[in-house]
């Protein structure tokens, strides 16, 4: 009888993805962006995901007097030259970090539906873009 034990997975959070594009968090543990998974929508469906984006602004809505969420999330910051990429919407049940807001660089711990991008309990992680932004200009002004 074989007492193996499932492999432990590192806890993940903000910190632990700084400035992700598509590929790998720290931890090792794979992340999908969005215009990677959405062209194959129909083979991604039903299966546990990572999914690395940016909260596209305006379109967090909270249901009044619940923990219940929907928003959408795009493949580049709003901010970014060109083209929002693909946005899928998404939703969770929950307590959001503190740094869940309109274009936060966020991973969502889920699965893809029918409907979009269904995120597991405790799976939104954010990072708020206001703070990384002013250290970015703080340091070029000191150059």
């Amino acid at each position: 009888m074989s007492s193996q034990a499932a492999p432990i997975r590192p806890r993940l959070d903000a910190s632990a993805f700084p400035s992700l594009g598509p590929g790998q968090l720290r931890s090792g543990r794979d992340v999908d962006a969005i215009d990677e998974v959405l062209p194959q929508a129909h083979e991604w469906s039903g299966k546990q995901l990572q999914l690395h984006g940016y909260v596209v602004p305006g379109s967090i809505m909270r249901k009044r007097d619940s923990l219940e969420w929907r928003f959408k999330v795009q493949n580049n910051p709003a901010r970014a030259a060109g083209t929002s990429g693909g946005v899928v919407d998404a939703t969770y049940t929950g307590i959001v970090p503190d740094t869940f807001k309109d274009e936060a660089e966020v991973v969502l711990k889920g699965k893809l539906t029918p409907t979009g991008f269904h995120t597991d309990p405790n799976g939104v992680m954010a990072k708020c873009p206001s703070k990384y932004e002013a250290q970015e200009k703080s340091a070029s002004a000191g150059t």
